[in-house]
């Protein structure tokens, strides 16, 4: 089978749950399928119901009519003094019957019965009308409304009935169901498409923001840069952030690599340089700069840790702690070097120890080193930050030279040993965290005065 485009070669397909288009539609389609015929299933019972009534209040013209006219006759027998005006009463098995009972009496029956009878029931015992449904002639189903009266001059209940066929009500009600039938299908086919036409037109921008996101893949865009719905905005924003945060990454693993790269060269050429010379010390060079390639190993794969903790809520370090671990390991290395901290004590940092501890043994350091006897090392909060003003007295450095100082190799003093990577891993382990450091001119010792700045942990 060939590879599907847009994927990479050796990569797997996505796994999905099937076409959201698809599904929207499908729900779409099954609730209007259900409202539809719920719908129609209520119209069709109250239609039928309107048309069932018509069909019993003309019953109910000539059940009254058939009250209205009988009387008593000299046999107590009833008869009608007018006749009712319905032609089809006279025409045998015409469809439209009625007929008088009373106990003792022979059934008093219209001639369309001929040698038929309605069916007489019990089961009431009053002068409401009742209208029900009969299948009493085998070939011919009947609509039946029936009331009992007493007459004047008789002492018998009465019951008038009168029958229907049900051939042209069923007929009619038929009729109705087709056309709601008809009427309904093309309601649903018609909301069914417009949720169809709803549902492509609402995700069209996916389908922009897919071809978006393959011109990123390719390298025509760098970010996805397309008008979208205020809904679909957001998301987008989210992944040109990504993006960014991953450009940034790529680019401080190449700044990194960089910095490796340097700290390895000058002890791989002091080792090549000491072997070709065939150098009578050879051992202990290997040995002393193996070591401080090992170091500087160490060192990066600190750094790339740091980047793993980036953002870590968790990270925090007590500044003072940090500073008064690294102000002993400082003196032991510059001993005559009078180092002073003051400022807040208490003071916390979203940056693991370790971290902190590199930043400002770099910083202090460089002071002892570069300075003319004297640190000073003052900290304080300032909005959400903590503030680390290392300050030295030697000859600091001119303001043009300040930002390229801290480019990786880049060295204050040439006449003295380093590797030149000290301000820049500040700096760039500074802003893994969030943090800025600068480099400014100390009023109150005259030489060089560090500001490094770290997101502080808000006080509880």
């Amino acid at each position: 089978m060939a590879d599907e485009p847009g994927l990479a070669q050796g990569a797997s397909a996505p796994r999905t749950t099937g076409s959201l288009t698809r599904r929207m539609i499908g729900v779409a389609a099954l609730w209007i399928f259900i409202l539809l015929l719920g719908g129609g299933v209520a119209l069709d019972r109250v239609l039928s119901n309107a048309v069932t009534r018509n069909f019993d209040a003309q019953l109910q013209y000539v059940l009254t009519a058939m009250i209205a006219s009988a009387e008593i006759g000299p046999d107590s027998e009833v008869r009608f003094n007018r006749p009712l005006g319905d032609q089809r009463f006279l025409e045998p098995y015409s469809g439209l019957y009625w007929q008088v009972s009373g106990m003792g009496h022979d059934p008093f029956r219209s001639r369309s019965l001929w040698d038929r009878a309605l069916l007489v029931k019990g089961g009431h015992h009053d002068i409401d009308t009742h209208s029900y449904d009969s299948k009493e002639f085998s070939n011919e189903s009947l609509r039946v409304l029936e009331r009992d009266a007493t007459l004047p001059g008789s002492n018998v209940m009465w019951r008038f009935q009168v029958a229907q066929s049900r051939e042209g009500l069923d007929e009619q009600i038929a009729t109705l169901r087709r056309t709601l039938v008809r009427s309904f299908a093309i309601l649903g086919l018609g909301l069914i498409i417009m949720a169809a036409l709803q549902v492509v037109f609402g995700l069209w921008p996916l389908h922009k923001v897919r071809r978006a996101i393959a011109a990123v893949r390719s390298g025509e865009a760098s970010r996805v840069e397309v008008k979208l719905p205020s809904e679909i905005a957001p998301m987008v924003q989210e992944l040109n952030d990504l993006l960014a945060h991953n450009d940034k990454q790529a680019e401080e693993a190449r700044r990194h690599a960089g910095n490796l790269a340097h700290a390895l060269k000058t002890p791989l050429t002091v080792i090549m340089n000491e072997a070709t010379a065939q150098s009578d010390d050879l051992s202990a060079t290997v040995i002393r700069e193996a070591t401080t390639m090992r170091r500087q190993v160490d060192h990066h794969l600190a750094r790339a840790r740091a980047v793993g903790r980036r953002g870590n809520a968790q990270s925090r370090a007590q500044v003072w702690d940090s500073l008064a671990a690294v102000e002993r390991a400082v003196g032991r290395l510059y001993p005559n070097v009078t180092i002073d901290l003051d400022g807040v004590r208490d003071a916390e940092v979203h940056v693991e120890r370790q971290d902190l501890d590199e930043m400002l043994g770099n910083l202090i350091e460089n002071a002892a080193k570069y300075g003319g006897g004297r640190v000073f090392v003052t900290v304080s909060r300032q909005a959400g930050f903590v503030e680390i003003m290392v300050e030295d007295d030697g000859r600091g450095i001119p303001e043009a030279k300040r930002e390229a100082i801290f480019e990786r190799g880049a060295r204050l003093d040439t006449g003295k040993p380093g590797t030149g990577l000290g301000l820049a891993i500040v700096r760039d382990v500074a802003e893994i965290y969030g943090g800025t450091v600068g480099l400014e001119e100390s009023e109150d010792l005259g030489g060089l005065l560090a500001r490094l700045r770290l997101p502080a942990v808000a006080a509880g």
